[in-house]
């Protein structure tokens, strides 16, 4: 890292330094970024030009499909045509520094400036690799257990943050159709699905890679998964389930408990006309908001430290990058630029980055006061209470994923896009098989997944 770069970051703003003197060196960089709705553009081209009135370096704002990011990055590399700076998934962070295509030196450089112990840790070690940080994280969610802290208080239930601990909500509350203890997820051509059941099987300790690639899943614990599974499914309505079931029957007030990302946030408190509440006759009513807690870290009996299971989102600096310029856009992204960061979408961008070292929750305090919603705008701090902020923010702490500390990623998610898990635990649950039997299908169509 340059000494100019040093003095910039530790100045706190990149605005103490006279323009005049950064003119003759200011840079235009590219930036990828895959927040390609109108609004969300709008707020980053904003942001852009507040660094650019700081810094003299111009920042061009180009929005990349998701679905087209790889491959338009793998072209871009081969033509020595990479942007400076690149918002990305999780799924490309280790992939790209293998490639050379991520400077993961400025990276690192840019955390260590900030201060690591200032980001989430979870988020932090799902972008480590050879002693560093192959990309800057930048906000998050992870996955929440939503559920009814009303009923539960009213029948002196503890929590649902343990499969014990749900199962006993389910037996307290499940009085169908008017109340469903749980709405699982059934249909097995549905990411959702997929995106549950690594949520379940990572909060049990089970994985299906190892730092060798595929491994056998532990039958023990894998049969202490699928006899949960089945208990909530069995607790659920009939049919194929996924997240449109979960969260209608949740706002209709038929649902103890869901599984749900944090987008759920806005519409739980009545903001979007396009998904209200339907509990009452008020459809812009707080009120299911307010008997609503959420469960992110969740842990099974073979594993009592639990799991969230994250989506982590970054700044990669690329290997073609005017590099100074570019640590100095992605250092301002996430220090006096992170509000503006997480204002974008803050109902789906957690702060990974909670503060800094003078004020530790510095991030966190700000992003409850961001407003969130379409039809109609609130802060998050004005619609959930202190405690429900503080779990919905530590989650990212403990937040993981298949294959990430395993440097086993690309086969997690293999077996994950396969959909065999979604297909042979919905079978186990329609009971084709028992558990031990589909425990050694699982093994066999993991294993065979290319």
């Amino acid at each position: 890292m340059t000494l100019k770069y040093k003095a910039l970051l530790r100045a706190g703003t990149a605005a103490a330094v006279c323009l005049s003197a950064l003119a003759a060196q200011a840079e235009e960089l590219r930036f990828w970024t895959t927040e390609e709705q109108p609004e969300r553009l709008a707020r980053q081209e904003e942001m852009a030009a507040a660094f650019a009135e700081s810094t003299g370096h111009t920042v061009q704002v180009i929005p990349v499909s998701e679905n087209d990011l790889g491959t338009r990055a793998t072209a871009a590399f081969a033509a020595g045509d990479l942007p400076d700076v690149i918002y990305h998934t999780l799924q490309y962070a280790a992939p790209w520094a293998e490639a050379g295509i991520l400077d993961s030196d400025a990276a690192t450089d840019v955390i260590e400036e900030l201060g690591a112990d200032t980001f989430a840790p979870g988020a932090l070690n799902m972008a480590a690799m050879d002693g560093g940080y192959v990309s800057v994280p930048v906000d998050g969610w992870t996955q929440m257990i939503v559920y009814r802290a009303d009923l539960f208080e009213a029948a002196g239930l503890e929590p649902p943050n343990t499969y014990a601990n749900v199962l006993a909500a389910v037996d307290a509350l499940h009085n169908p159709p008017e109340m469903y203890g749980f709405v699982a997820a059934t249909k097995i051509d549905e990411n959702f699905m997929s995106q549950v059941l690594e949520h379940i099987f990572l909060a049990n300790g089970v994985s299906p890679v190892g730092p060798d690639g595929v491994i056998p899943l532990d039958e023990a614990a894998t049969i202490e998964v699928l006899e949960f599974y089945k208990a909530i499914a069995e607790a659920s309505p009939p049919g194929d389930l996924y997240w449109d079931q979960s969260r209608s029957l949740y706002f209709s007030g038929n649902a103890a408990m869901i599984i749900w990302s944090p987008f759920i946030l806005d519409e739980l408190a009545g903001l979007r006309d396009s998904a209200p509440p339907t509990i009452n006759d008020d459809p812009t009513s707080t009120d299911l908001a307010a008997a609503t807690g959420i469960v992110t870290n969740f842990a099974g009996p073979s594993n009592p430290d639990g799991a969230a299971w994250g989506d982590v989102r970054y700044f990669g600096i690329t290997s073609d990058a005017s590099t100074d310029a570019a640590m100095e856009f992605v250092a301002y992204s996430m220090n006096e630029g992170y509000g503006a960061t997480l204002a974008i979408a803050p109902e789906g961008k957690f702060p990974v980055r909670r503060g800094t070292a003078e004020n530790p929750t510095e991030f966190a305090d700000l992003w409850a006061t961001l407003d969130v919603g379409v039809d109609r705008r609130a802060p998050l701090g004005d619609l959930y209470d202190a405690a429900m902020i503080e779990e919905i923010v530590a989650g990212l702490d403990v937040a993981q994923r298949w294959g990430v500390d395993e440097g086993q990623l690309s086969a997690a998610s293999a077996i994950i896009n396969s959909q065999v898990i979604n297909r042979l635990v919905r079978e186990y649950i329609d009971g084709e098989r028992d558990a031990a039997a589909t425990v050694a299908a699982l093994n066999d169509a993991i294993a065979a997944v290319e």
